[in-house]
């Protein structure tokens, strides 16, 4: 059997990595070429010895881990994993359970099942709705859509499960252009099709208009319609009026479904729970556990509020795999068998911190987004181009010769390079910006501190060149 002592050594270097983690370089020090050389061993005819096999992995990955956990990191909507969830995860490995049934992984069903319940009394969600785990909000999107692609095709007298697409009614998708690209590949690979995606005008903050919904529903009346409303827009942060859009989707027999990536945990701050208003009256909804959560990746969560569509677009049953009876099984409600389990992360954290401290998170976040971009904004040659709504704002940076694009990119690289904070690029509106995100459980006013220091340094230095 392959020596314990493997395990000591990868831990004892996960320990290292995250009690010096706020001294690191966030941005990656080692080029592209730099670590193939390390990295692009010679194909192993015979094995080696598992210690060397991870020193060596420890030692050759250096400069290129971009340090996405760390408290300064702004660049996506990404959280740093609690270490109450580091450690359920570590546990998780460890058990190795096949999260597919309730027989081949009964206390991840049992998890699974309480996290759920929990997942929708701190999200808002009905009761009754239906859940997954899935590893994120694109595959969140995914099986929402799948479920409402069966309701509204059965409506028609169309079983798509059995009969497939061809010759079914068409569906339209009714969404923003500020929409994400995961609905995009959702339709894509539900065999829907990107050309059935329509663009409703919205408002200058990005928020779909209630009355050109109506308009563009009336238009095409007998045909099943997926409206995709956002719960904090990637760029700005905006939330769709869901109070308005939901009673105008539901006279139309619309599935509605939103993408809650990151808003859907609004609903845990006194402060910011009203941007939901309405979104309760929805059909499905999808978020993910790595944003506010903090938790690791391939932690997603959809809810379906007619949990038969939901089942009915997933189940199957086999002669070899029995589920225990009185028990929920997962592989009924999820797009993949084999996969890890997703639950003991999310029971563990949800734990550990309750409403209180995911709301109390979630509200720091959008006070240190709210601070960044402000003081960012007061930089000379600096312009804010949104501000938070809650946790996502943008700024742009103007450059002495007009090419504002031009200098804001270069402003961004600065920082990046400088290693103390880490910002992301994007174009809106047809213009270059610097998003961003505050999302992680680390970042402290010291960190913004910094921040708003190397970003006063990084523009200067630009301006100067």
């Amino acid at each position: 059997m392959t020596s314990i002592n493997v395990l000591n050594t990868s831990a004892a270097y996960a320990v290292k990595y995250l009690e010096t983690l706020d001294s690191r370089p966030i941005g990656t020090t080692a080029t592209l070429d730099e670590l193939r050389v390390r990295l692009a061993k010679a194909f192993p005819e015979a094995g080696r010895d598992p210690e060397q096999v991870i020193s060596e992995l420890i030692s050759d990955a250096e400069g290129g881990i971009l340090g996405s956990t760390s408290g300064r990191f702004f660049g996506w909507v990404i959280g740093g994993t609690l270490p109450v969830a580091l450690a359920a995860d570590w546990l998780t490995s460890t058990w190795d359970q096949n999260a597919a049934s309730n027989l081949t992984a009964p206390a991840e069903a049992v998890v699974e099942d309480v996290c759920g319940e929990w997942a929708k009394e701190l999200l808002g969600i009905p009761r009754s709705a239906s859940f997954a785990f899935v590893t994120g909000s694109q595959m969140g999107h995914a099986t929402a859509l799948a479920a409402a692609r069966y309701r509204l095709l059965r409506d028609r007298d169309w079983d798509v499960e059995e009969l497939g697409l061809a010759g079914a009614p068409s569906i339209r998708i009714l969404t923003t252009e500020s929409r994400h690209e995961s609905i995009l590949r959702a339709v894509r690979l539900l065999g829907v099709g990107t050309r059935a995606v329509e663009y409703v005008p919205s408002d200058n903050g990005g928020r779909m208009l209630a009355s050109e919904l109506e308009k563009a529903l009336k238009q095409t009346a007998e045909m099943p319609v997926v409206v995709c409303l956002q719960a904090g827009d990637l760029n700005t942060g905006v939330f769709d009026p869901f109070d308005k859009i939901c009673p105008i989707a539901r006279a139309a027999n619309a599935w509605v479904h939103v993408d809650g990536a990151f808003g859907l945990w609004a609903a845990t701050s006194k402060r910011y729970r009203h941007l939901l208003d309405g979104a309760e009256q929805a059909d499905s909804w999808a978020t993910d556990g790595h944003k506010w959560l903090n938790l690791p990746f391939d932690s997603g969560l959809v809810f379906v509020a007619d949990a038969a569509a939901h089942r009915a677009a997933f189940s199957q049953d086999t002669s070899y795999s029995i589920p225990v009876g009185g028990l929920r099984n997962q592989k009924d409600w999820n797009p993949e068998w084999s996969r890890r389990g997703r639950g003991f992360a999310v029971y563990a954290t949800i734990r550990a911190l309750g409403r209180s401290g995911i709301g109390d998170l979630v509200d720091r976040c959008c006070a240190h987004a709210s601070r960044l971009v402000k003081n960012i904004g007061e930089l000379p040659g600096v312009e804010i181009v949104a501000t938070p709504v809650i946790n996502q704002g943008l700024v742009r940076f103007l450059g002495t010769d007009g090419d504002h694009d031009r200098h804001t990119d270069d402003v961004i690289a600065r920082i990046q390079r400088k290693g103390v904070a880490w910002f992301g690029g994007a174009t809106w509106r047809g213009m270059r910006v610097m998003r961003v995100s505050v999302c992680n459980w680390l970042t402290t006013e010291h960190d913004i501190d910094l921040t708003i220091e190397t970003v006063r340094e990084s523009a200067s230095e630009s301006q100067c060149t």
